[in-house]
């Protein structure tokens, strides 16, 4: 493990050791996961018509979430027992074989059934990079790190769109989905030479007795995820509900069940607390990632419904929201310890008025203004997030700092899949239930942005919260 001196980063230190060349291969991981995310939309039209199978569309994205919120919770826990470089080889693997499954795929279930093998190995090895930034590098450059990692996912906005776009062109969409076996053995391999350095080729528990692993809270977690995602794929109002609230009850037992043993948890201590700077961060992520969702899914459907916006024109709002996400991550990643209170609190009240700024300008069509609240909601992520996991991470108890860091990019994919199927209900319930028409996106478009907007004040009260007078002196001792 490299130190560097202060909060800044000695990136010629990290290459001379090794540690730059270790960080940039487990960001691989979260490239391929977030690349491939993005681009089955892209070849969707070319795969249903071969494959058919076209009211199963919805559901491509949602299996491969259900995979990836599932494998990413017991990711935390799986280091206990296998190392980190064992844990990344078999997930890519994993990875590597739900791709070839999903290419060589000659109908739409067997196609899904590859997505929730790739999802379960992605989702591994997302929270792996996330695991890896807390055990293979010191804490003082956490943020600087975690900046980077969130630039990947704006790289990835647009590699997958333009991977699966050359692909279906040149060759088809068997070869755009097949690629990624190749990224998953190419890393599976370097893994075993990448990673191999003491605290990356052992198990996190060798030094004692292994914790039993969790299996009642996973199927837990797994069936929740499954009725929340279920209730956002075919939007009818009663059913959706129900199985919405059903799936958030899940969500409450599986809190219960996964405190119930300590030693074995998937979720750090005081998950929800506003009395912890874990409760405080793990509350302002759930309620902004629940709060965003509404503009990626209906924002292109309501600008060319309501206003004959283009969607390319829709197309370039939306990246612009990852741009923005990336360079400030980058931009604030330096800042110095002292101003982490106001970067994180700017960051939350920027994307609390992105949402309600949304409200307003999607129903009025404006571009420049619908752009500039793009800009703030995906600015304020960029800004507050590489901070705020390093408070959640480093403020955790030191048998917990791991299953953290693990739970930072689950409870995100957990929040999205929640926001998605409140926005879908929500949109429904006021107007597109029956059908698409300029008057019911009017009314769609006023009431699925409000909405959100109580979540929105919940997270910059969370954040104001984090650095409470009563949280400071756990922060400190976390630090």
């Amino acid at each position: 493990m490299t130190e560097s001196s202060g909060s800044k980063v000695d990136w010629r230190a990290l290459w001379g050791s090794g540690d730059l060349a270790r960080f940039c291969f487990i960001n691989l991981g979260i490239l391929l996961y977030a690349t491939n995310e993005t681009m089955v939309a892209t070849v969707m039209p070319a795969m249903v018509g071969e494959l058919h199978g076209v009211q199963l569309v919805g559901w491509s994205l949602t299996i491969y979430e259900l995979g990836a919120i599932t494998a990413g919770a017991a990711t935390g826990r799986l280091v206990s027992y296998i190392s980190l470089r064992n844990n990344m080889a078999i997930a890519a693997l994993i990875y590597a074989a739900g791709a070839m499954i999903g290419a060589l795929s000659f109908s739409m279930p067997q196609f899904l059934a590859g997505r929730l093998i790739e999802g379960l190995g992605g989702g591994a090895l997302v929270s792996l990079a996330f695991v890896s930034v807390e055990r293979l590098f010191a804490r003082n450059i956490w943020p600087q790190l975690f900046g980077v990692i969130s630039a990947i996912w704006g790289v990835a906005a647009f590699s997958g769109p333009l991977i699966g776009a050359i692909m279906v062109d040149l060759l088809s969409w068997r070869w755009a989905v097949g690629i990624f076996t190749l990224g998953g053995i190419a890393i599976a391999l370097a893994s075993l030479t990448v990673l191999n350095t003491a605290a990356a080729s052992r198990p996190q528990a060798s030094s004692g007795a292994a914790p039993p692993f969790p299996y009642g809270a996973l199927g837990c977690l797994a069936i929740s995820v499954l009725l929340i995602a279920t209730a956002g794929v075919d939007i009818a109002l009663l059913r959706s509900s129900l199985l919405l609230c059903l799936g958030l009850a899940g969500l409450v037992l599986f809190i219960r069940v996964d405190a119930l043993k300590p030693r074995s948890r998937l979720f750090p201590s005081n998950l929800f607390s506003w009395r912890s700077p874990i409760g405080n961060g793990m509350t302002m992520i759930a309620a902004f990632s629940v709060a965003t969702c509404s503009f990626g899914i209906y924002g292109p459907l309501l600008l060319t419904t309501l206003h004959d916006i283009p969607l390319l024109t829709t197309g370039y709002i939306i990246a612009a929201e990852s741009i923005s996400w990336s360079i400030l991550s980058i931009l604030v990643a330096n800042a110095p310890p002292e101003r982490e209170r106001s970067i994180v609190v700017i960051g939350a009240l920027m994307i609390a008025c992105g949402i309600a700024g949304f409200a307003y300008t999607i129903p009025n069509g404006s571009i420049p203004l619908i752009l500039v609240c793009a800009l703030l909601q995906g600015g304020g992520f960029g800004v507050a997030w590489p901070f705020l996991t390093r408070i959640i991470v480093a403020s955790a108890a030191p048998d917990e700092q791991t299953i953290a860091s693990a739970a930072v990019p689950t409870m995100q994919r957990i929040g999205y899949a929640v926001g998605a199927a409140i926005a879908g209900i929500i949109a429904n319930a006021s107007g597109f239930s029956e059908g698409l028409s300029r008057e019911a996106a009017a009314t769609v478009a006023g009431w699925l942005f409000l909405a959100f907007l109580p979540l929105g004040l919940v997270g910059c009260l969370a954040a104001l919260k984090i650095f409470s007078a009563a949280n400071r002196p756990s922060l400190a001792a976390g630090a």
